[in-house]
């Protein structure tokens, strides 16, 4: 097996060294404030089969830097909003590295430092989708 120069774990520890993280006890305060933004970033059948934050906003990992950029031409509005936006994953590895990329481009953002599954462990509000 070829070893790399870089492990995911040591792209994650460096993300996490330089950008904002939010606790989940903080994280879970913060539901319903107009001016906070949950986007999540997880599959879309994650979140069918797991729920999600309630008002959260999906963005699949793979379009976050399309999105967020206003000269892309899948840039959504929404990250155009004067908000704080605080991004998630499963477990806070995805949203690491994802935020730590998004702040390269100039793009603000938190992220939950463990992620939706210690969301739901924490008793974090989670809606489920209608079916």
């Amino acid at each position: 097996m070829k070893k790399l120069k870089l492990s995911s774990e040591d792209l994650i520890k460096a993300a996490k060294a330089r950008i904002e993280e939010i606790e989940t006890e903080d994280g879970i305060a913060l539901v319903g404030d107009p001016d906070v933004v949950f986007v999540d970033l997880r599959d879309v059948r994650e979140r069918q089969r797991s729920g999600y934050i309630p008002g959260s906003f999906h963005c699949p990992r793979g379009m976050a830097e399309f999105w967020v950029d206003p000269e892309s031409p899948y840039f959504k509005d929404i990250f155009g909003e004067d908000k704080r936006f605080i991004f998630h994953c499963a477990a806070g590895w995805r949203s690491a590295l994802t935020v730590a990329t998004l702040q390269d481009m100039g793009f603000e953002a938190a992220h939950l430092t463990h992620g939706f599954g210690d969301w739901v462990t924490k008793g974090g509000p989670v809606e489920m989708p209608q079916k």
